[in-house]
């Protein structure tokens, strides 16, 4: 077996017992949250007598060793539980909330990539110059905005001031596609921190490698400059970026919250607000193992991509 081989066989089994630890730490934390599902759901003025029916019902009486085998061994058949709330399948909250999360998500990291590589090439490019200056200054500048600041000032510039584009995605539903104006404001706020660290990554990256033994030598046989950035340069001064990106897509899936919130947008973040606002307990395990089990594949395929990019050297180490 080759390095490379053992190297991503340990990654992976890394990220099963990852998997597991996630499962564990997301029935603990949801163990420990203050207050009582059953009492939420008993109404204002709760009878004893009819919390410990509804208790009984949710198989709350039960020892939480004894929930937490069958709730693990549903996961294991796909099963993510029944929300206490409704009685419908968890599962269909997560269907319902991940269509227009994943279409912002797909959106912004469409645009994110080649945005924050050709900034990044052309800070790296003009190095101590104003081009550099000015890309390095603006991204530090807009990374220091919150999110939720950024998205106000849209919304009060572009939809209240000049009206050009809606507010919020109120009454569209979860058919956003077909009201791409509704988007525009939400993927700008989702681009505008992720684009600044991106792209500072990637200038670091290329400087670093432009000024590497290997690009000296390239240069001296006569390669081009073109052909030295972008076939020998760009692809080792990205490895940096990839587990980044990996994160800021985790980020963008798991549903953003801020920005969801304050568009309207019926995503997975609203499915989140709305079950721990109702102690919908089944809801919130569901959707935190499903953002945590997307947290270590994102970041597990993340390292097999660097691995895969990095010199031929540091991988047979």
């Amino acid at each position: 077996m080759s390095g490379l081989t053992a190297w991503t066989a340990r990654r992976l089994l890394l990220g099963a017992a990852q998997t597991a630890a996630v499962v564990l730490l997301v029935f603990a934390l949801t163990e420990a949250l203050p207050g009582d599902a059953a009492v939420a759901l008993a109404g204002d003025q709760p009878d004893p007598a009819r919390i410990a029916v509804i208790r009984e019902s949710m198989g709350l009486d039960r020892p939480a060793l004894e929930r937490l085998a069958d709730w693990t061994s549903g996961l294991l058949h796909g099963d993510l539980g029944t929300s206490l709330a409704s009685g419908r399948p968890v599962s269909t909250y997560i269907a319902d909330g991940f269509g227009p999360t994943l279409l912002l998500a797909t959106l912004t990291v469409l645009l994110l990539v080649p945005l924050s590589v050709g900034l990044g090439v052309l800070a790296a490019r003009h190095e101590g110059r104003l081009a550099d200056r000015l890309v390095s200054s603006v991204t530090l500048g807009l990374y220091a905005v919150p999110e939720f600041a950024c998205g106000v000032l849209l919304i009060t510039v572009f939809a209240i001031r000049l009206q050009w584009l809606p507010p919020t995605a109120v009454g569209y539903g979860t058919e956003l596609i077909a009201h791409p104006a509704a988007l525009v404001l939400p993927v700008l706020v989702l681009l505008s921190r992720p684009v600044c660290t991106l792209a500072r990554l990637v200038r670091a990256g290329m400087i670093d490698a432009l000024a590497a033994p290997y690009a000296a030598q390239a240069r001296r046989y006569g390669i081009s400059g073109a052909r030295v950035r972008y076939a020998h340069a760009l692809p080792n001064a990205v490895t940096p970026a990839t587990q980044q990106l990996a994160r800021t897509i985790d980020w963008l899936l798991s549903g953003v919250i801020v920005v969801e919130a304050l568009f309207v947008i019926p995503g997975l973040g609203t499915v989140l607000i709305n079950a721990v606002a109702e102690r919908d307990i089944p809801v919130v395990q569901g959707l935190a193992v499903v953002f945590g089990v997307l947290t270590v594949v994102l970041n597990t395929g993340a390292d097999l991509v660097a691995r895969r990019f990095a010199p031929r050297g540091e991988v047979a180490a």
